[in-house]
Parts: structure tokens; sequence; C-alpha cells
């Protein structure tokens, strides 16, 4: 089971972008990299493509760019940030606030 989900609230806490916070977009679990919106922004310079359907546009385009997920925490109910723990064991396995205890 994974400490950070799709669509989780969270904190970066170390890196240039720390104390930003944002939802996440997309987990890559075997590169233990997070995808945060707003975070981590990258300039990329696109040309321009030609399909048969039309032709996408080219220029200066801003988007987001993996982070490490141990440099994010996940926010709880009261937007602290906080370290997940595990309760309960087998199907019924959920996520636990470790500072407040309550369930994610």
């Amino acid at each position: 089971m994974q400490r950070i989900r799709k669509d989780d609230q969270v904190l970066v806490v170390s890196g240039k972008d720390r104390g930003k916070s944002g939802r996440v977009i997309r987990v890559y679990p075997k590169r233990g990299k997070v995808l945060v919106e707003g975070v981590n922004v990258q300039t990329k310079h696109r040309r321009m493509q030609r399909t048969r359907a039309g032709g996408t546009e080219g220029g200066i385009v801003h988007e987001e760019a993996p982070i490490n997920a141990s440099n994010v925490m996940p926010l709880d109910d009261d937007n602290n940030p906080t370290r997940v723990g595990f309760d309960g064991s087998g199907q019924e396995k959920s996520r636990v606030s470790r500072k407040s205890g309550e369930e994610f």
C-alpha cells in the first residue's frame, strides 16, 4: 500500500519549491516519484506537429515534472503536514494520520 496516492493534497517539504502545496496528479511507484500540480514547473520548447486532424501549436510550454516522493508530505483534514501510518491488516488496511490518528 502506498503512502501517497493520486488526488492527495501534499506539501513540498524540501527542494526549490519548499512550502508549496498542491494536488497529486500522478504517482510513479517504481521510480519513487510523484507529479504535483503547480510544483517543479519546467519550460519546454515544442515544435509544431502536423497531423491529419490538424496541427498542434508549437512554442514555449510550461509543464510539471515529477519530484521525489520523499520530498512531499500529505496534508490531513486540518491542512497540517503529517506522516502516514497504517491501521489494520489484510484487505481492510487503511492509511492513518500519525499526528491526529484520523483515517485519510
